[in-house]
């Protein structure tokens, strides 16, 4: 059985809430990601992604002086390590999920993408069920 400890990216760079969102879409630029895990002291306080900066801050005409925590969304599905990479998937099919923060307690410890489901040989077939699933939804078409 694989589980998520398996297969999740262990170093991931985190902002805190009062960070403005420039200086995290600078660091998802820098880091070659599209969701920046928001912490305060390790504790996982919600995720801002490259579309939370556009809809919820540019397109509100929000300043990038703007604290994250005003865009970031902080109602999130999270997973611990020792899951299993066929139960993550379906989660995150169901759930309309891309990146799955995995937390030990209430502290960030990795993240999986549905990537991170892909490069490995025995979640293919997960990955892909996972993103047809997240793509075929007519009401995230835009």
């Amino acid at each position: 059985m694989t589980t998520l400890k398996d297969i999740m990216t262990e170093e991931v760079d985190a902002c805190s809430p009062a960070d403005n969102i420039y200086d995290v879409a600078v660091k998802m630029k820098n880091d070659h990601v599209g969701a920046i895990p928001i912490c305060v002291d390790g504790k996982l306080m919600g995720m801002i992604t490259d579309r939370d900066i556009v809809i919820r801050g540019i397109a509100e005409k929000l300043p990038n002086t703007s604290q994250a925590q005003e865009v970031m969304s902080d109602d999130i599905f999270t997973a611990q390590s020792s899951m299993d990479v066929t139960e993550a998937a379906k989660l995150m099919a169901e759930h309309q999920i891309r990146r799955l923060p995995i937390v030990d307690g209430d502290k960030l410890i990795g993240i999986v993408s549905l990537g991170d489901l892909a490069v490995h040989q025995s979640t293919e077939h997960e990955a892909a069920i996972a993103l047809s699933e997240i793509s075929e939804l007519p009401q995230y078409h835009h």
